[in-house]
């Protein structure tokens, strides 16, 4: 199985980011978290992204706030699938970094979710590399069912609780 690598702008995403590092955990997929700045080490940056296919990694997911470079500079140094994290900062609470992450230029595409979407990134990474990998992708039905199942009963409890 493919590799997901996690890069984040500064420790401070440290909590965002843990939760697509547990998601990814969850469904057995190995997972690299290093912090790496598109302003501070582009340098680092590019490296290792430039190395990161040789090195058995599928997907790329970059979390970072305000200006939010960070996915933009991996997508432009790796054919790889990037998902960008913006993250929620006190100046403008992440529209910043969510516009930054979502207005790439053509040829240079990065999937991006929600402000502090982590725990969709992680999904999305698992669902990509599920697309090569059949018990990824049983685990991944799996999980499906297991989220409709919640929603069935949380369903079943407000319609109980509601209508007495």
């Amino acid at each position: 199985m493919k590799k997901v690598a996690i890069l984040m702008g500064s420790d401070s995403d440290l909590p965002v980011v843990r939760k697509a590092y547990d998601v990814l955990k969850d469904f057995g997929v190995e997972t690299t978290v290093r912090v790496m700045s598109a302003h501070r080490s582009p340098d680092l940056v590019a490296e290792f992204i430039g190395a990161a296919e040789a090195n058995g990694y599928g997907v790329i997911i970059a979390a970072a706030g305000m200006a939010a470079h960070l996915a933009g500079a991996c997508a432009a140094n790796t054919v790889l699938p990037v998902i960008a994290i913006p993250v929620k900062s006190k100046a403008l609470e992440g529209l910043d970094a969510l516009l930054s992450s979502v207005m790439m230029p053509p040829g240079v595409p990065v999937a991006t979710v929600a402000i502090d979407g982590a725990v969709n990134a992680g999904v999305l990474a698992a669902q990509i590399l599920a697309v090569g990998d059949d018990n990824l992708r049983q685990k991944m039905k799996e999980y499906k069912a297991g989220q409709k199942a919640k929603n069935i009963e949380s369903d079943k409890k407000v319609t109980a609780e509601i209508s007495g």
